[in-house]
Parts: structure tokens; C-alpha cells; sequence
């Protein structure tokens, strides 16, 4: 399975792999290489035919709270007619392999590699692997926080690959953000999107902040500051921050992306 991302390397290592990895949960984030993706931790779904997943986050208790992820791997005809089953619950598909034809409000979508759909909470869709080869996609999932006089956003289909590039302000085009949703578009309530950073790039400060992340690695390698650690990560690496985990980042030989998740555009909760 050839591709321009990275995904799970499923199958089994070696008995005679050596047990040292760079898995680790701290009380501020976690890391889950790519090594970790394997045969033996795959999920299933109801309502999903000839497909397998790897369930990389989920919301816990006083850790990150608002979102699951998962990677989907889907087998020829493979798919469902019924595959969200809470009605409040948005989504955002990221396909990182083959296609997969999605039919959101009986308009039918074909995604390919880099292919991006967000799809709003009670949104009626269907998706079905009409290629020849297994196709795998993240699916990030959140319980969508609806707002008086706010509207729910539409669904919408588009792609990596047409999407630009927004370079930071001074980072001489090495730093920047592929946005799939405008940041003062308050309907939404989640952004996905692609971060790059060339090589040599950084991300020159801690940032510290309320929105929790998910980052999974598509491509290049980079060292990852993770509150107090420094932390190396590599094609099909996920990290996974809670609120207020402090992050920055500098960059190795080649180009460094991955894909972002965080929750934004919202109140805090409170507990009363």
C-alpha cells in the first residue's frame, strides 16, 4: 500500500524485535509511535463491513476530553451505510491511502490521497471502497457544541491538494497551516488541519494553551518539545496533548507535516 502519507505498519514485528520503543503516557501527553499500530490492538465497528481500525485517542477523564480518532482501513467494497450512529456527533475524514467514495445529503464524493470531507452532526452519509485496493483515512470525531443564534456549519469535500499553504507571519515561508475552515468561522467548533514546517524550521516558542491536540505525523521527522521532554517522532508517530501541555518543535533534513486536531471557538466548561 503505497502512499504519499504515512499509516499504521499493522502486521506483527519479529519475535526478535527488540522490546525498547518511545511509547510513552505522561500526565501532560502521550506519544504512540508508529511501531505501536499493529494486528494485535485493531478495533471493529457495527455497521462497518470488511473494515478494521486503530483507535489512537478517545476522550478520558482529566486528560484530553473532547475528540476520538481513529484510522480506518477499509477493504475493496468495504464501508457502511450506517457509520455514525451519535447524531450529535461531527466529523472530519482525512484519507491518507486509496479512496473511498463518500455520499453526504445524496451527493456522491470520491477521496483520494490527501482527500479532506467535513461532515456536521445528524448529517446523513454513507461510505463505500469501490477501488481495488484497502483504503485508509483518519476519522476524528467530537460531540459538536451548538450555540444560540449560530448556525451548524454545512458539510463540505475538498483536499489537501488544492488547498495553500498559509506561511506564519516572518517565518520566511519555512512555518505554516493548511486550513480547511476559516478561524473566524464560528460555527465550527473543531479545526483539522495540516501544519508544515521545512527543514530547519521551528516552532520558536512553548506554546501553551487551552485547546487540546492530536498530531499525527504524515510525513518527515522532527524533535517535539512535549512539556518538559524533548521527543523525536517520525512518519505514523501520533501525539496526543492535553490543554495547557506546553509544545514547540524543530525540524530535520526534509519537510515535516502532520495533521491537527484541536477544539476551538467555544466557552470553557464549568462545573456547575
Amino acid at each position: 500500500m503505497s502512499s504519499h502519507y504515512a499509516s499504521p505498519p499493522a502486521g506483527l514485528p519479529s519475535q526478535m524485535a527488540l522490546h525498547t520503543q518511545r511509547a510513552v503516557f505522561t500526565e501532560a501527553y502521550a506519544v504512540l509511535p508508529h511501531g505501536t499500530m499493529r494486528d494485535i490492538v485493531i478495533s471493529y465497528l457495527p455497521h462497518w463491513r470488511l473494515t478494521r481500525l486503530w483507535a489512537i485517542a478517545r476522550p478520558l477523564s482529566g486528560f484530553a476530553e473532547t475528540f476520538s480518532q481513529y484510522i480506518m482501513e477499509v477493504a475493496p467494497q468495504g464501508g457502511s451505510d450506517k457509520p455514525e450512529g451519535n447524531p450529535e456527533a461531527e466529523g472530519v475524514i482525512f484519507v491518507v491511502a486509496g479512496e473511498i467514495t463518500l455520499t453526504i445529503e445524496g451527493s456522491e464524493h470520491t477521496l483520494t490521497e490527501g482527500g479532506y470531507a467535513f461532515l456536521p452532526p445528524g448529517c446523513n452519509w454513507t461510505a463505500v471502497n469501490n477501488g481495488t485496493e484497502f483504503c485508509r483515512f483518519h476519522w476524528i470525531r467530537k460531540k459538536y457544541e451548538r450555540v444560540d443564534g449560530v448556525e451548524v456549519p454545512e458539510a463540505f469535500v475538498t483536499s489537501d491538494k488544492v488547498e495553500p499553504i498559509r506561511w506564519m507571519p516572518g517565518s520566511n515561508d519555512r512555518w505554516g497551516t493548511t486550513r480547511f475552515v476559516e478561524p473566524i468561522d464560528l460555527r465550527h467548533d473543531m479545526h483539522v488541519n495540516i501544519v508544515t514546517l521545512e527543514p530547519g524550521a521551528v516552532i520558536p516558542f512553548e506554546e501553551t494553551h487551552v485547546m487540546e491536540h492530536g498530531l499525527y505525523v504524515l510525513e518527515g521527522k522532527a524533535v517535539y518539545r512535549l512539556n518538559r521532554d524533548w521527543v523525536e517522532v517520525e512518519p505514523g508517530d501520533f501525539m496526543w496533548l492535553r490543554a495547557f501541555c506546553p509544545q514547540a518543535c524543530y525540524t530535520g533534513p526534509e519537510r515535516f507535516r502532520y495533521l491537527l486536531y484541536k477544539d476551538v471557538n467555544r466557552h470553557a466548561k464549568l462545573p456547575f
